[in-house]
C-alpha cells in the first residue's frame, strides 16, 4: 500500500467506525430491546459473560461461535474500562461487537480486491479503496452490523479464509474456515470453496501442460457443446485417478480435508448440521433459489455490470445457441414446477421484505412464477459473462459451492446469499470510477431506506402490543 493510498484507507475506515457508531446508536435507542433473532442470540451471550458455558437455548440453532467472541472482546474491554452492572453484556454492547466485524470485513475487502486485481495496481488507488467501501456497505451485510446477528462475523472469518488461501497460507485459512463454520453451519461450503481454488489452480496448469504437450494453441478454451462438456469431463476424470497429481493435491490442501473431516464427525455425533431447534431449518431439494441467488446478484450488480456491450453479447449468443437457451429456460420452467418449496415463515412473516417479494412478484399471478424464467436464464448469463475473465475450472468451483449454499435452503433468505455475492463481486473486473460511484450510491440509497424502514415506520400485529419493524 503506497503512503497516500493508506493514509486515504485509514481516514476512510475512521470515518467508516464514526458513521456505523452514531447509526447504531440510533437503532438502540429506538429499539433498546433485543428484536427478532436478537431474543435467542442476546440472552445467550449474556449467559456466556456470567460464565454459564453448560446452558443452552434449544431454539438456537448455529453453533457458540458469536458468544465465544464476544465474550473474549467483551470481557477485557470492560476490565480496562473498569465497567460494571447491566452494561456489561448489555445488549448494546453485543451489538457493537458487530461493528468491529464491520471495520474488519473493510479492511479484508480492501486487501481482497488488492490480491485479486494484481494486474491494475498501477492504476487509480481511489477505484481499490471506493470498491472495498461499496462492499463494506452491501445493503444486506450493512443493515446487520447494527444488530447481533452472526452475519458480520460469519463474513469477516470467511473473507479472512479466503485471504489466507490466495497467500499460500493453507493451515491458518482452515483454521479461519473453522471459526466461521462456528457462526454458521453452512459456512463449511466456502471453506470447501477455498480448498476448490487450490483444485482449480492445478487444474489449469495441468490443462496448459496438456495442451502444450499436444502442440494445441487453442486447449484453454473450452467450447460451450456437448464434445466439450465431454472432454472437461475426460480430463477431470484423468486428473483425479492419477496418483501423482492427487498426491500433489493433498499435500497442499490437507488442512481443508482435516477441516472437512471435523465438520463430518459433528455431524455424526449431532445427528445433522442444525444444532437446537430443526423443525424449521429442515433441508430440502429447492431447485428455484439458485435462481432467486442469481436474480438478486443481477440486480445488486447492475450499477458495475450493465451496459449496452453486454446487451449485445446476450443477443448474439442468444441468436446463435437459440436451442441452447431453449433447453436452458425448459429445465428452468421443470425445476420451478417440481421442485419449488415455500416455507411457512416465508407466508407468514411480513417483517421482511421477501415476504412481500414473494407475494407481489411471486404470487401475483399463478403463472408468474413460469413467466420469471427467462429472467432467471438472463440473470444465468449474466453471472457467467461477468466471470469470463476467470478460468473454467475456478467458475466451476464457485457454481458448485454456490449450489450447495442455496439449494437446499427451504427459507427464501437474502441473509444466505451475502457470501456468495460478495465472492461474485470481488472477482469480476474492477469497475471504472463512475460506476463504482454509482454502485456505493446505490447501496447508501438502499441502505437509508431500510435504516428509516426498521426506525421511523414500526407497525402492530393484531393481539400484540410489541413492536414489530420492517428488515431484511
Amino acid at each position: 500500500m503506497e503512503r497516500f493510498e493508506g493514509y486515504v484507507f485509514t481516514a476512510l475506515c475512521s470515518t467508516n467506525l464514526l458513521v456505523s457508531c452514531l447509526l447504531l446508536s440510533t437503532v438502540t435507542r429506538e429499539q433498546r430491546e433485543p428484536y427478532m433473532d436478537e431474543v435467542f442470540h442476546v440472552p445467550q451471550a449474556q449467559k456466556y459473560c456470567q460464565g454459564r458455558f453448560s446452558e443452552w437455548d434449544p431454539m438456537i440453532t448455529t453453533l457458540p461461535g458469536l458468544y465465544l467472541v464476544s465474550v473474549g472482546v467483551i470481557k477485557p474491554l470492560v476490565w480496562l474500562a473498569g465497567l460494571r452492572g447491566g452494561v456489561v453484556c448489555s445488549t448494546a454492547m453485543l451489538r457493537f461487537v458487530n461493528l468491529l466485524f464491520n471495520g474488519g470485513n473493510l479492511y479484508l475487502l480492501y486487501l481482497l480486491t488488492c490480491k485479486l486485481h494484481l494486474r491494475e495496481k498501477s492504476k487509480s488507488a481511489s477505484r481499490r479503496v471506493l470498491s472495498a467501501l461499496s462492499l463494506s456497505t452491501f445493503p444486506v451485510l450493512y443493515f446487520f452490523n447494527f444488530l447481533y446477528y452472526t452475519d458480520a462475523g460469519s463474513t469477516f472469518f470467511i473473507l479472512f479464509a479466503y485471504l489466507m488461501t490466495l497467500y499460500g497460507c493453507h493451515k491458518a485459512s482452515a483454521l479461519l474456515g473453522v471459526c466461521a463454520v462456528l457462526f454458521r453451519q453452512t459456512n463449511v461450503v466456502w471453506v470447501a470453496f477455498c480448498a476448490g481454488t487450490l483444485l482449480a489452480g492445478q487444474l489449469d496448469e495441468a490443462w496448459r501442460t496438456d495442451g502444450a504437450k499436444k502442440r494445441d494453441e487453442r486447449a484453454s478454451p473450452v467450447p460451450l457443446s456437448l464434445a466439450g462438456a465431454r472432454r472437461v469431463t475426460r480430463f477431470l476424470l484423468d486428473f483425479l485417478v492419477s496418483p501423482p497429481r492427487a498426491k500433489a493435491l493433498l499435500l497442499v490442501a490437507w488442512p481443508y480435508a482435516a477441516a472437512g473431516a471435523g465438520f463430518l464427525a459433528f455431524v455424526a455425533l449431532n445427528g445433522g448440521i442444525v444444532v437446537g431447534d430443526r423443525s424449521s431449518h429442515e433441508a430440502c431439494l429447492n431447485a428455484p433459489q439458485l435462481f432467486y441467488f442469481l436474480s438478486f446478484a443481477l440486480v445488486f450488480s447492475l450499477p458495475a455490470t450493465l451496459c449496452r456491450h453486454r446487451l449485445l453479447r446476450f443477443l448474439q449468443a442468444l441468436r446463435r445457441k437459440p436451442l441452447l437457451f431453449l433447453l436452458l429456460t425448459a429445465a428452468g420452467l421443470l425445476l420451478v414446477w417440481n421442485f419449488t418449496h415455500v416455507h411457512k415463515y416465508l407466508l407468514a412473516d411480513n417483517r421482511h421484505y421477501t415476504f412481500y417479494a414473494w407475494q407481489r412478484v411471486v404470487q401475483r399471478h399463478p403463472l408468474a412464477r413460469y413467466l420469471l424464467v427467462p429472467a432467471y436464464v438472463f440473470a444465468g448469463w449474466h453471472f457467467l459473462d461477468a466471470l469470463r475473465s476467470r478460468s473454467l475450472f475456478w467458475t466451476l468451483a464457485l457454481l458448485v459451492c454456490v449450489l450447495a449454499a442455496t439449494v437446499p435452503q427451504r427459507l427464501l433468505e437474502f441473509r444466505y446469499f451475502i457470501v456468495p455475492y460478495l465472492v461474485f463481486r470481488l472477482h469480476m473486473p474492477l469497475p471504472s470510477l463512475p460506476r463504482l460511484l454509482l454502485e456505493l450510491a446505490l447501496h447508501a440509497a438502499v441502505n437509508a431506506a431500510t435504516l428509516y424502514l426498521f426506525l421511523a415506520r414500526p407497525f402492530l400485529w393484531p393481539g400484540s402490543e410489541d413492536t414489530q419493524r420492517f428488515m431484511w
